[in-house]
């Protein structure tokens, strides 16, 4: 199973008036994560909506807080594919803060790969081999 870390820096404008990273920042989180862990697999998640016609669309997002991240901390967040099929896509998700490794939460989001009308397809044969079918 691949996966891939990016690493972001909590920012201001994500923290409460404590410093501590508003809870629904950590969505936008997996959504930088899952970009790059495109990126890292070899092909742009715009180019996938623009050649191919297609999208992934959320169906469920989840989220287990562990630990707080505030203001200005270094953060690594793993993504991996976890399950593939003909339609549908999971990734898993693990924030981390780089210090000390400590989690800070984990997650999960299922897609739909969907057309420009945003009914349901198959996946484009182009991105199978990015998505091979099955699951851990």
């Amino acid at each position: 199973m691949i996966e891939n870390q990016t690493r972001i820096r909590a920012r201001f404008a994500e923290t409460d008036q404590m410093g501590v990273v508003y809870y629904a920042n950590y969505f936008v989180w997996m959504e930088v994560a899952r970009v790059e862990y495109c990126r890292a697999l070899g092909f742009e998640y715009r180019d996938f909506e623009r050649d191919a016609g297609a999208g992934l669309a959320v169906l469920e997002a989840s989220c287990k807080y562990r630990a707080s991240a505030r203001f200005d901390e270094p953060v690594q967040i793993i993504c991996k594919c976890v399950e593939s099929k003909s339609r549908t896509i999971r990734f898993s998700y693990e924030m981390r803060r780089e210090e000390d490794g400590k989690l800070l939460a984990s997650g999960e989001t299922l897609h739909a790969v969907v057309n420009k009308e945003g009914r349901t397809v198959r996946l484009p044969e182009t991105y199978r081999r990015y998505f091979p079918l099955g699951g851990v």
